[in-house]
């Protein structure tokens, strides 16, 4: 029997640990350690908790310690690791207050991500914190289930009107328009000039601004933070073109690979992730690393990536978890495929946008295609979608995809992805079979459409 010890226990690590259990449960040895007090909180879905479109947090949990311990598992919680012997493969830990030493045969890294910490003045965080807590009251960080849980009771309970969200990714724009529909007065500041930048096209970008503009929340692109300021509390934050009267501020700039129990051992990527190959396994053998600290493959680029994202660290759990237990899997590349929906607008990518392609060295081109979603005929529902497809001039080979409705069309998403993964060209997608039906879209929808017109 192998003994196999799990750091970490979000997606990756949930994912990783219940594969193992319900697959290879009775020739293994299961330990888990995890610094936080739950497991498997999904950050993605905290806006709407926030936004109070979901009336509580109950449904972002999809495990527990229960559940695992259930199956099999040792679970410890409240427990960070403090350093691996990779020498000896003893795993070091604090648990209950006390030092514990725990060996293993095989070791999987599912340590995440950290929030980045701009220097910006004023921002100094609680050095006695796991939790992300900055010294100055009412500067938050959006990570952890407490970090939500700390903003929607200071929402509830202290005089909070007027609320700045740092940062216009898809964190920072989601978490707009959750401060909005909550009543609050918000701005949204980014050293950008335009919010999802490197997402999408300048145009996508524009209409997501409008679309925010249009609901009442102030941007404000262009101007970088300088310090945000205050007594005890937030009072105002200062940029360096403009200064804003707040009561809260959400730093939203971004995250970072938490890969320091590498210790010098573990090779690590350009960006500070634990480097693996397809199997997930670093440059220790019998060691793995799933998740946000860990590389991927890329099937738009054919080449090793970062792309953190809840998708590709359930995915990545569930190839470590038969590689570690000595079932051969090899996983297969992931798009990064994305999404986001703000006040009915949804807009996916997947792949490459044409300046990602250019680059990375491509001779793209693309190909945009707007239409109805159905036949005009259909008089109700029936919305407008805009779809842009990125290929290689070269190839012909599918880089990329976006689309934006006030439809939902994340489905057709899958289909790109799928296109991207196969290395499937533009001309064979203008040939592809899709159905038609006057309920669902178009004989000629724009699928075919785009793809037809790529030169």
């Amino acid at each position: 029997m192998s003994k196999i010890v799990v750091i970490g226990a979000n997606h990756a690590g949930t994912a990783c640990i219940k594969t193992m259990l319900t697959n290879y449960g009775a020739n293994n040895e299961i330990v888990v350690f995890d610094q936080n007090s739950n497991i498997s909180f999904l950050g993605c879905g905290m806006a709407l908790w926030i936004g109070e479109q979901i009336s509580g947090p109950e449904g972002l949990f999809y495990s527990s310690k229960k559940e695992l311990e259930e199956l099999g598992a040792t679970i410890y919680m409240n427990s960070p690791v403090e350093s691996v012997d990779y020498d000896n493969k003893v795993v070091t830990a604090i648990v209950d207050g006390q030092t514990h030493e725990e060996h293993y045969d095989k070791l999987i890294f599912a340590t995440g991500s950290q929030p980045i910490i701009p220097k910006i003045k004023g921002v100094h965080m609680d050095p006695d914190s796991l939790e992300f807590k900055a010294a100055l009251e009412n500067v938050q960080f959006v990570k952890l289930y407490q970090n939500a849980e700390d903003v929607i009771n200071k929402l509830h309970h202290e005089n909070i009107s007027r609320v700045a969200v740092v940062g216009a990714g898809y964190i920072g724009v989601e978490l707009a328009e959750a401060f909005q529909r909550n009543g609050k007065e918000v701005t949204l500041i980014d050293v950008a000039e335009t919010c999802l930048a490197g997402y999408y096209d300048a145009d996508f970008s524009a209409a997501m601004a409008k679309n925010l503009e249009d609901h009442g929340i102030r941007l404000a692109f262009g101007e970088a933070v300088k310090e945000i300021a205050g007594q005890t509390k937030v009072e105002k934050i200062i940029t360096d073109k403009a200064e804003y009267d707040v009561d809260m501020v959400i730093l939203a700039v971004g995250f970072r690979p938490n890969t320091a129990l590498g210790g010098g051992k573990v090779e690590l990527f350009s960006n500070g992730a634990f480097l693996v190959d397809k199997y997930q396994e670093t440059s220790v053998p019998g060691v793995y690393a799933i998740g946000d600290c860990a590389t991927i493959f890329n099937n738009a680029t054919q080449t090793i990536d970062y792309i953190a994202l809840a998708s590709n660290a359930v995915r990545t759990g569930i190839v470590a978890a038969h590689n570690a237990c000595g079932h051969k899997l090899e996983g297969v590349g992931v798009q990064g495929s994305n999404g986001i929906s703000i006040y009915g607008l949804d807009m996916v990518s997947t792949g490459l946008t044409l300046e990602k392609a250019a680059a990375k060295g491509f001779e793209a081109a693309e190909v945009e295609y707007k239409d109805n979603q159905k036949p005009e005929f259909i008089e109700k529902d029936n919305a407008k979608v805009t779809l842009k497809i990125v290929y290689d001039k070269k190839t012909r080979r599918i880089l990329g995809a976006q689309l934006m409705s006030k439809k939902d069309i994340s489905l057709a998403l899958h289909l790109f992805s799928l296109a991207i993964q196969e290395q499937v060209t533009i001309d064979k997608l203008a040939l592809t079979d899709l159905f038609f039906l006057p309920h669902f879209n178009k004989p000629y929808n724009y699928i075919t459409m785009a793809a037809l017109s790529a030169e």
